[in-house]
């Protein structure tokens, strides 16, 4: 079936806000729900919303197909730097190595994006999502290679307390997580 204009657009639409809405519940859960409220608005921006829109097929996420046909998501490029819940946001010029590397991510913003990655893996997956399904994409990928060290290692703890002993733990440790002093 071919995806006309206002298919994806509404289409566009209803995912990022469904997702949005997901993320807004997880962020409560996890005590910082300001950030929830705040979560990916510049999605419904003029940049991100239409190469969403443009890019939308409803099984996976519009970058990945604007970076297959354009070599780069120029989406991503502007989601990523204006949205602190994302590890690339946490990345600078190391002075001393004269290259880029990333930085710890403030412990409000790590829980924010577990927030944002347990969303995104319910709304892709749908009746397929477990509570491991976090955890498995991220060791799907190769993001470690890139991600500060302790940033990964708290990612992959509290997506790991998710899959062994669910969302309520995962909640009740994550907001614990957020109140301790770093």
């Amino acid at each position: 079936m071919t995806v006309n204009g206002w298919q994806r657009f509404w289409g566009h639409l209803r995912t990022i806000t469904r997702h949005r809405h997901q993320v807004i519940a997880n962020c409560c859960r996890a005590g910082i729900l300001w950030q929830g409220l705040r979560h990916d608005l510049s999605k419904y921006g003029l940049t991100e919303f239409r190469e969403g829109v443009r890019f939308y097929n409803g099984r996976h996420s519009p970058t990945e197909d604007e970076r297959r046909q354009c070599g780069y998501s120029l989406a991503w490029m502007h989601h990523k730097g204006r949205n602190r819940h994302h590890w690339e946001y946490w990345t600078d010029f190391n002075m001393d190595e004269h290259r880029y590397k990333a930085v710890e991510m403030p412990r409000r913003f790590l829980a924010e994006m577990i927030c944002d990655r347990l969303a995104a893996s319910r709304i892709y997956l749908g009746d397929q999502y477990t509570d491991a399904s976090p955890l498995e994409y991220l060791m799907h990928g190769k993001m470690h290679q890139y991600m500060h060290p302790a940033t990964y290692e708290a990612l992959v703890r509290f997506l790991t307390q998710l899959r062994d002993e669910g969302e309520e733990a995962m909640f009740r440790g994550l907001r614990d997580y957020v109140r301790e002093k770093a």
